[in-house]
C-alpha cells in the first residue's frame, strides 16, 4: 500500500525530476513508489545490466523506495489495451493515493505514451465488473513532473522545497554513470536553482495539477 506512486518511462527519469521530492516524502514517512516503465535501453553508454545496477544504486540514495520495472519496451513504448491493462492491475496492487506522471507536453514519444497509460490506467483501476485482477481503486489524484525534451518554460502549479534533499538526489543521479556527465548533472541544479530562488529558498522542484489544488489551511503559502 502506497502513498505516492511515481511512474516513470525510463530509469532515471524520477531522479532527474523529482529525486528530492522523493526523497523528501520519505523522510516525512510515506511510503513512495517508483515504477519504471522500460529498461531504458539501448543508449550510447549504457547497457541492460549497468542500468539495472545503477538504478539500484540510484533507489538507495534515494532512501530506497518500493521500485519495479515493468519491462516494457524502450524506444516503442505505446498506450495500448494491454500495457493500459498491465499498469491498472499495478495501481490495485500498490494503491497510491497519489500518482506522478510526465508533463503532457514533452517531445519524447515515450514520455507522452507514459502520461496517456497512467491516466487511463488510473480510469481502469476503478472499474467494476471487470477481468481485472485485484479490487477495484481509483488513485485520487494525479501530478505531472518535467522531465520534457522541449525549449518550454515550465508552468508548475507549485514548487516543492527540496533543499535539505539536494544530496540525495546527486547521489542518485551521480549513480547513473552511463547516463550523465557532470556537466548534465550539473544543469539539473541549475533548475532546482532556479525553482528555488522562486519560492526564496535554495533548491525546489516544480510539479504541475491539471486540476486545483486544494488546501485544508493556509499556511504552507507563507513560504
Amino acid at each position: 500500500m502506497l502513498d505516492a506512486l511515481v511512474v516513470a518511462p525510463h530509469p532515471d527519469d524520477a531522479e532527474i525530476s523529482l529525486g528530492g521530492t522523493i526523497a523528501r516524502l520519505l523522510e516525512a514517512g510515506w511510503k513512495v513508489g517508483i515504477l519504471d516503465l522500460t529498461s531504458g535501453e539501448p543508449t550510447p553508454r549504457g547497457s541492460v545490466e549497468a542500468r539495472r545496477a545503477e538504478t539500484l544504486a540510484a533507489n538507495e540514495a534515494l532512501g530506497n523506495p518500493w521500485r519495479q520495472n515493468l519491462g516494457l519496451p524502450n524506444r516503442n513504448l505505446e498506450p495500448t489495451l494491454a500495457h493500459r491493462r498491465t499498469l491498472a492491475e499495478v495501481f490495485r496492487k500498490v494503491r497510491p493515493r497519489l500518482l506522478f506522471a510526465p508533463f503532457y507536453e514533452d517531445a519524447h514519444p515515450d514520455h507522452i505514451a507514459a502520461t496517456k497509460l497512467v491516466e487511463d490506467a488510473r480510469f481502469w483501476s476503478k472499474l467494476s465488473k471487470s477481468d481485472l485482477a485485484g479490487e477495484p481503486f481509483h488513485p485520487s489524484r494525479v501530478l505531472y513532473y518535467f522531465s520534457v525534451h522541449l525549449r518550454i518554460i515550465e508552468r508548475p502549479s507549485f514548487v516543492l522545497d527540496i533543499s535539505d534533499q539536494v544530496d540525495a538526489k546527486r547521489a542518485a543521479l551521480d549513480a547513473y554513470q552511463t547516463q550523465f556527465t557532470p556537466t548534465q548533472i550539473e544543469a539539473v541544479f541549475d533548475r532546482t536553482r532556479f525553482w528555488g530562488q522562486t519560492v526564496g529558498v535554495r533548491h525546489a522542484e516544480p510539479i504541475a495539477s491539471r486540476e486545483p489544488i486544494g488546501l485544508t489551511n493556509i499556511d504552507s503559502l507563507l513560504l
